[in-house]
């Protein structure tokens, strides 16, 4: 193994190191802590391009992101075609390794029924796919990003030109003052995306009333022109890509033998102190989790392809175990759901498979 490691430190790898750190919410603080190398020493290694690192250090960012060192070096070698253009609660960036494993070896279309950012999409890139969300904010996004990417950055160029608290209040409030009922479909999507750029934490939260209410997160420099949403762009024009906004059910009505469907919903709950972060004016509780358990039976029984992650928790047990050909994977996942940095970490989740 270590021959396997020194092969590949000597390779100029040059990478998103810090975009990854970011992506699974670990900080040069939380390693030099856990891992017990001094501060300092961490964020000196971090200036440095991978192939100077030592397999000490590679090690230890590995165990702290809870990879193996070689899935660590796939992740920073690797050129990853689409990634998402906006953030997203939940997002499945940490679980990609777990899906791609999982995946089916092949299928004919795919469906993601809740899309929410589009990261296991954008990995997978599929030739022919359905995708939806409930959040019709979220889904004008993508049809702009599919139809007007240029004039889509145009608008974003002013946001990021003007970016402060202020600008970023008087932008949330148009959805209390009524602006945001006369502007375009893209000025509405450009306000989506420099919102989930700059608010707190990447989220994007409305009250009953349908209004956000995510405060201001104070970056640096965040990227509100991201040239992501140009190569986004080209892969929804060239595929054969259908974006609805409606309700999960009807989006996989079509899903038929050996069709691939992927489900991200809502996840369940980890105690009875968390609440679920709404993204929608709905709530997605125990009978809707029931629904969605319903559903995918009855897609298993079309000889659909079904995989879903949730929270590992008993009701999922409850809800999938004791069906026959229905597998529930445990895997760990890093999340930053929490606003409490010191409550973020390795949850586990589950991937449910039928086949």
């Amino acid at each position: 193994m270590y021959n396997t490691i020194y092969r590949i430190l000597k390779r100029d790898v040059k990478l998103k190191v810090h975009e990854i750190l970011a992506e699974y919410n670990v900080t040069a603080k939380q390693i030099s802590r856990d891992q017990n190398i001094p501060y300092t020493t961490i964020q000196s290694v971090l200036k440095r391009p991978v192939s100077k690192w030592t397999v000490g250090t590679l090690t230890a960012i590995a165990t702290e992101l809870d990879l193996g060192v070689e899935e660590l070096i796939t992740l920073l070698d690797e050129k990853e075609p689409l990634t998402p253009f906006i953030k997203w609660v939940g997002g499945k960036r940490q679980l990609l390794r777990w899906i791609n494993v999982l995946k089916p070896a092949s299928f004919n279309q795919y469906y993601e029924p809740f899309l929410g950012g589009g990261a296991v999409f954008l990995n997978l890139t599929p030739e022919v796919a359905t995708i939806n969300d409930f959040n019709a904010e979220l889904v004008n996004v993508w049809q702009i990003v599919k139809k007007y990417p240029s004039e889509l950055m145009d608008v974003l160029a002013i946001h990021q030109n003007n970016n402060s608290k202020e600008y970023y209040l008087d932008i949330r409030s148009a959805d209390r003052d009524g602006r945001i009922e006369k502007m375009t479909r893209v000025e509405r999507a450009a306000r989506f995306i420099y919102m989930n750029k700059t608010g707190f934490n990447g989220l994007w939260r409305v009250n009953r009333a349908g209004q956000n209410n995510v405060p201001y997160g104070r970056y640096k420099n965040p990227n509100i022109c991201d040239d992501r949403i140009f190569s986004v762009s080209d892969y929804l024009n060239e595929g054969n890509v259908t974006i609805l906004n409606g309700d999960y059910k009807k989006a996989v009505e079509s899903a038929k033998q050996h069709d691939f469907v992927y489900f991200d919903p809502p996840y369940i709950p980890v105690n009875i102190t968390s609440s679920f972060t709404a993204y929608t004016e709905s709530d997605f509780g125990l009978v809707q989790q029931q629904e969605l358990r319903n559903t995918f039976i009855e897609l298993n029984h079309r000889g659909v392809y079904v995989m879903l992650s949730n929270s590992d928790v008993p009701l999922i047990e409850k809800l999938y175990g004791g069906y026959d050909g229905i597998n529930i994977h445990k895997v760990n996942a890093r999340r930053s759901i929490n606003a409490d940095a010191t409550k973020r970490g390795v949850v586990g989740e589950v991937i449910i498979t039928n086949y």
